[in-house]
């Protein structure tokens, strides 16, 4: 006889992998460059250049269609945000001037926004199937 895991457990998994999927991506594309570029006419840009963001982002949507195409809406979504929200903390929380957690509130508002979307998205086209859709 096959045993499951109980029912709890299942419905966390989801939710989990995926946090740890978020602040593993978190930390191979953003979490080793923590300095500012100074330019010459000496205003400051960083510390992340647009390209590591863009990876990180394109990085995550597979997890997150993989979890929203599976029926597991609240893992890709609860998930990738808390992953992505903890991991912002833990980056930006030696931050003297305590602004950090405003940037915090931004990461998490925005990737539960974004991976709400991705996921109905996702869930929608799963539903009505490709060539249900481009016939409309």
């Amino acid at each position: 006889m096959e045993r499951q895991l109980p029912k709890p457990v299942r419905q966390l998994l989801p939710v989990l992998v995926l946090a740890g999927m978020a602040l593993a991506a978190w930390a191979a594309w953003l979490g080793w460059d923590q300095r500012h570029d100074v330019h010459a006419d000496g205003s400051t840009t960083g510390p992340y250049e647009a390209w590591q963001v863009i990876g990180l982002v394109l990085t995550l949507l597979a997890p997150v269609y993989w979890a929203a195409s599976r029926r597991h809406f609240p893992g890709a979504v609860l998930g990738t945000t808390a992953g992505l929200t903890v991991a912002a903390f833990y980056d930006w929380s030696d931050d003297a001037s305590g602004l950090f957690m405003v940037g915090v509130v931004m990461i998490m508002m925005g990737s539960l926004g974004a991976t709400a979307a991705v996921s109905a998205v996702t869930v929608a086209l799963k539903r009505e199937g490709p060539s249900t859709v481009a016939t409309q």
